[in-house]
């Protein structure tokens, strides 16, 4: 199951829907993350998959995370 590109949240500081993007990542299947930029300027962040992956992308909270194995 492929996962989605786009995904919608509200903006955790003005309440406006926030689109956010799959962003490209090395051939790693157990990690999906996402992030867009609300029109206030907020960043958003979302990932889905493995926990521990997820917590650490989100975490990063830099935009230069990569994950390892």
């Amino acid at each position: 199951m492929k996962p989605a590109r786009t995904l919608t949240f509200k903006c955790a500081k003005c309440a406006k829907p926030v689109t956010v993007y799959l962003q490209k990542v090395s051939a790693c299947s157990h990690i999906q993350p996402y992030q867009g930029i609300c029109g206030c300027g907020e960043v958003k962040r979302h990932a889905t998959g493995n926990p521990d992956a997820v917590k650490s992308f989100l975490e990063a909270g830099d935009g230069n995370w990569h994950h390892h194995h």
